[in-house]
């Protein structure tokens, strides 16, 4: 194997363990989001995709000259060529193999590196997601505590407001349960004062009608002897 296939053969054993890496359960997407944000990473991410395009075309004229070494090797003229050499026809056919080898080496280092550009976006896609569902999280945590403490704080309010009334209710209950008692207690006096003036009013009858009684009684005992004088 010649020195530039040697290094695209170990390029390509390089991307199978970054894509076993990558796709084993090793390290969370936020470590992986934090190794390529780092400053190395970071400082070549700058000409990560100048770097890419490089590489992919690198990749693609060393998958082209495959296909051309197999079309070449595998032309139906040389076979019948190589047939009459048996030389010349293990050479052809080992020629033949190390381009289709040199074609699937090619191709599949190709293939691994878009497939690894797309792991690495998804999973710094998926770390993102996963950072902005924990904020969002947090954030509806935070909402939900302050709404709780503000039912609690708008109950414990209602219920003094509740007190307060009430306390208010109670001290005008018991501030007309005094008026009454003293509009009470102004009755029970003109009442009494009235039953005296009445008892007064009625013995003062009474003794005028006992006067009354002995002046009709004084009166007749006058009318009596008088007729007796003019008897006589």
């Amino acid at each position: 194997m010649s020195l530039q296939w040697t290094l695209i053969a170990s390029f390509l054993y390089t991307e199978i363990l970054v894509v076993l890496l990558l796709v084993l359960p090793i390290a969370s997407p936020q470590r992986w989001q934090k190794l390529f944000k780092s400053r190395f990473l970071q400082s070549l991410g700058q000409q990560a995709s100048i770097y890419f395009l490089v590489l992919l075309a690198i990749l693609v004229l060393f998958l082209l000259d495959a296909i051309r070494e197999i079309r070449k090797y595998s032309s139906p003229e040389l076979h019948d060529h190589a047939h009459n050499h048996l030389d010349t026809e293990m050479q052809g056919n080992m020629r033949l193999f190390r381009a289709q080898r040199n074609f699937y080496i090619s191709g599949f280092s190709l293939f691994l590196s878009l497939v690894i550009r797309r792991l690495v976006l998804l999973i710094s896609t998926q770390a993102t997601l996963m950072a902005q569902n924990e904020a969002s999280m947090k954030q509806a945590q935070s909402a939900t505590s302050a709404a709780r403490n503000l039912l609690q704080k708008s109950g414990e309010s209602a219920q003094n407001d509740s007190n307060e009334v009430h306390d208010k209710v109670v001290n005008e209950l018991k501030s007309q349960i005094k008026e009454l008692e003293a509009e009470k207690l102004k009755l029970e006096n003109q009442l009494s004062k009235e039953k005296k003036d009445k008892s007064a009013v009625k013995s003062q009858a009474d003794s005028l009608a006992k006067e009354y009684d002995r002046l009709n009684e004084e009166h007749a005992k006058m009318l009596a002897a008088g007729g007796d004088k003019k008897s006589d």
